[in-house]
């Protein structure tokens, strides 16, 4: 077993990880309140899917929608 990039306290492990929930927490979350989990689960599924992955750019894709990414890929 290998362990993963770098030790405890090293943020390289989960900078995208962090990275997409700050976005999430900065760009839905923070802006209101829901009156039940299953409208915040419903809220947070239409921002990753109608949102973050068709069309919010990313830097480390080239400055394209994950979306793009793939379709460029795929091409």
């Amino acid at each position: 077993m290998r362990l993963s990039v770098g030790r405890t306290g090293q943020c390289w492990d989960n900078a995208l990880a962090e990275s997409f929930f700050a976005t999430l927490k900065g760009e839905l979350l923070d802006q209101r309140s829901w009156p039940t989990r299953a409208a915040a689960r419903s809220a947070i599924f239409e921002f990753i899917e109608g949102w973050y992955n068709l069309h919010r750019l990313h830097s480390s894709l080239g400055y394209r929608s994950p979306a793009d990414y793939e379709a460029v890929a795929a091409a």
